[in-house]
């Protein structure tokens, strides 16, 4: 097992402080008793949370060390089920607070935002990663 530069640590280092921050913001939000947001168009809702999610999807395969080849499945199972396992404990949490209320389909547009994010992530990282597998 090689060491990681210090410069993967500094990025992943980053990508985790933002998860983190990112995650406390939809947590805050979720515990508003009501976002009124007038309706522009039907699903906006639904478009919105799969948005955030993308957000998140993205930044927790920042922090799990995104890379090419044989690992990177791996991380996209780990990067979905963390996204899958925070958009389900988001709505539940939303349950609990006055005005607003836990939705199947918005834990939905979350998973598929989180996947969203997730491709867009892989893709940067093959597009932009070096052609040369790094033995492990």
């Amino acid at each position: 097992m090689r060491a990681e530069p210090a410069m993967t640590i500094a990025l992943r280092s980053i990508f985790l402080v933002a998860t983190v921050a990112w995650a406390g913001l939809l947590y805050y939000l979720s515990d508003q008793p009501a976002l009124h947001v007038p309706p522009l168009f039907p699903g906006q809702d639904k478009l919105f949370h799969a948005a955030v999610y993308a957000v998140l999807g993205i930044l927790v395969t920042g922090t799990l060390r995104p890379e090419r080849g044989s690992g990177s499945r791996r991380q996209v199972w780990l990067a979905a089920a963390l996204v899958a396992g925070y958009g389900i404990l988001d709505e539940f949490h939303q349950s609990f607070v006055p005005g607003r209320s836990a939705e199947f389909f918005d834990v939905v547009a979350d998973v598929a935002g989180g996947l969203l994010g997730i491709a867009i992530m892989r893709l940067l990282v093959n597009r932009l990663s070096p052609r040369h597998a790094s033995p492990d």
